[in-house]
């Protein structure tokens, strides 16, 4: 009997270790699935984390902690990437876009492009002799700038009429009230969108254009014609309507000049003029073209160099962050690129030293500076955007800001520094005159 329970007990001993055995293949095999063996392509499976030691639940349960909630995980946006790779003297370049003197690429334009890396070029009549003059000079400006990060702006006055910086064998547009006469928003849209083809031509990128003025003095002869004319409805409708051709052939539209150059009597190319009306009449008047710009997808506006003592005593618009900020940002919602009219004409130097406008602009709100003349105010002006953004008076914050907005602006254009062919005038003054026949504006 005892020989038997032994051998009994032997059998129990030997099936329990058999058992345990099992158990722990199984669980073996569940935790590494052997080569060539799939594992459940439906269980989640958790992503690697750098840095994470293997061995400990704690840290297993912070990643999983992580995992459940998105909004700890930085989301990368690529134009701040590119704004941390850049230096300070390419930032402070892109808030200023320059003239330069004569038609060809001299040493002091190139400074401006290798050196102070700014973010556009404007040109004007005098850089211009004809077209293939104009797109050598073009394409060398493209050329110099392949040194930099960022494509550059080529940019130009080019309204119509008695505003135009175009080769002289090139057919010219009428002027804005010529259209305005008309009052047809097809034909609007048509010239904008032709005037956008000649620009591309010759490989502009951005035009200061349309006017969106309301010509509402009779005195005032800087407007006068450019303005498509004396009521806001037809300068809304017809003013978008341009800024719409222009941009559907890929040219940036920068309407101006914000808020509203059309009730003064002094040229702010000469002196400073003054204009009276609080925000209540600017709403109800001057305003109304620029909200329709803005409400239509408006990529850019020029603010203009006028004193509106009733909303800011001490700043014209161009400096005046009530105006520029409270008003035009926070108020209509425009988060596009602003920027100043030329900082070289008498409004600014007879009234303010140009490097302290510069970043009072900047700090108002605009992201672009026009400086249009002289190398030496270029380089005063980025001399002084780089020190009050060292010594604090301009943030970092304030200066990506602006950055962050050109940047995006010429992402959405997709600029490139690309050389360009031949320009066939032939074929672009065939074009104009169809669309001045069909608007019957011959």
């Amino acid at each position: 009997m005892l020989k038997f329970i032994k051998i009994l007990i032997g059998f129990i001993i030997m099936a329990l270790l058999t058992v345990a055995i099992t158990a722990c293949s199984d669980s073996s095999n569940e935790a590494e699935p052997t080569k060539g063996t799939k594992s459940d392509t439906n269980s989640p499976q958790k992503p690697t984390m750098l840095n994470t030691p293997q061995n400990s639940p704690d840290k297993e349960n912070e990643v999983a902690d992580n995992e459940a909630s998105p909004d700890k995980i930085p989301q990368d946006d690529p134009i701040n990437t590119a704004i941390s790779k850049m230096t300070l003297d390419e930032k402070i370049g892109q808030l200023v876009i320059a003239g330069i003197d004569g038609t060809t690429i001299d040493s002091n334009a190139r400074s401006l492009i290798d050196d102070y890396h700014v973010g556009g070029i404007i040109l004007f009549k005098d850089n211009i002799q004809n077209a293939a003059q104009a797109l050598e000079l073009i394409n060398s400006i493209k050329e110099t700038n392949l040194v930099n990060k960022l494509p550059i702006f080529v940019s130009v006055d080019e309204e119509g009429g008695r505003v135009t910086r175009m080769p002289d064998e090139l057919k010219k547009f009428p002027s804005s009230q010529a259209i305005g006469k008309k009052n047809n928003e097809e034909t609007s849209y048509k010239i904008g969108a032709a005037i956008g083809k000649e620009l591309k031509q010759f490989g502009f990128n951005l035009d200061f254009a349309p006017v969106l003025d309301i010509f509402s003095n009779p005195k005032n002869k800087v407007i006068g014609d450019r303005a498509f004319g004396k009521e806001p409805e037809l300068v809304k409708k017809l003013g978008v309507s341009t800024m719409k051709g222009l941009q559907d052939e890929n040219i940036i539209s920068v309407v101006k000049h914000f808020p509203g150059h059309g009730d003064t009597l002094v040229d702010s190319h000469k002196g400073l003029p003054v204009v009276n009306y609080d925000l209540t009449r600017l709403n109800k008047f001057e305003l109304i073209p620029f909200r329709e710009a803005i409400k239509n997808n408006a990529d850019a506006v020029m603010a203009a160099h006028i004193l509106l003592p009733k909303i800011d005593p001490l700043y014209p618009a161009s400096l005046s962050k009530n105006i520029i900020t409270n008003i035009l940002r926070e108020e209509m919602g425009f988060d596009g690129v602003v920027m100043t009219d030329d900082l070289t004409m008498g409004a600014i130097e007879k009234n303010y030293k140009i490097e302290n406008a510069a970043v009072k602009s900047i700090n108002a709100g605009c992201d672009e500076t026009l400086v249009c003349h002289d190398y030496k105010k270029v380089a005063m002006v980025i001399g002084a955007l780089k020190k009050a953004v060292e010594e604090g008076t301009i943030s970092t914050e304030r200066l990506d800001q602006s950055v962050y907005r050109i940047i995006r602006l010429k992402n959405k254009y997709n600029l490139k520094d690309e050389k360009l062919g031949n320009v066939d005038v032939k074929k672009i003054n065939e074009d104009i005159k169809e669309v001045l026949t069909q608007g019957k504006l011959n």
